[in-house]
């Protein structure tokens, strides 16, 4: 598979399984060994934890959105800016429904394997901005 092989897997997955909640779609996508180097606590680092950890943000967020805002690929990786955006109308990770949005940036590595199937990935994302976003952690007073 092309660099742009893989660019092309990488939004699909952000537009269907995420914002769209097809998590069965990363049963297409992902290799069965994938794994995952940012893993939530409460999540094992695999492929059935990445499919749980987007059912726990649709659960907080129902109509989550994950718009690709940027996407660079080289070779066997792909470089993403990411951006969860979503009404708190449930509970999200043992949060209660605020009714706030939230709009909170992601930032992924991905790595493909010659298939073109999504094998690892790393991830970080403004967890902090989001709790600060519902009020469930005080935003500091300006100086």
């Amino acid at each position: 598979m092309t660099a742009e092989d893989n660019a092309a897997t990488f939004r699909r997955w952000f537009e269907e399984g995420c914002s769209r909640g097809n998590v069965d779609l990363a049963d297409e996508l992902y290799a069965p060994d994938y794994v995952t180097h940012s893993v939530e606590p409460d999540f094992p680092p695999t492929l059935e934890g990445l499919k749980m950890f987007i059912r726990a943000l649709r659960e907080g967020l129902p109509d989550l959105n994950c718009p690709v805002e940027e996407v660079v690929a080289e070779g066997d990786r792909v470089a993403g800016r990411i951006t969860l955006r979503g009404m708190h109308s449930g509970t999200l990770f043992g949060i209660p429904a605020t009714g706030k949005g939230v709009d909170v940036g992601v930032m992924v590595i991905a790595r493909f394997d010659e298939a073109g199937k999504w094998v690892e990935d790393w991830a970080s994302w403004d967890q902090l901005g989001m709790l600060r976003q519902l009020g469930v952690i005080p935003t500091p007073a300006t100086a």
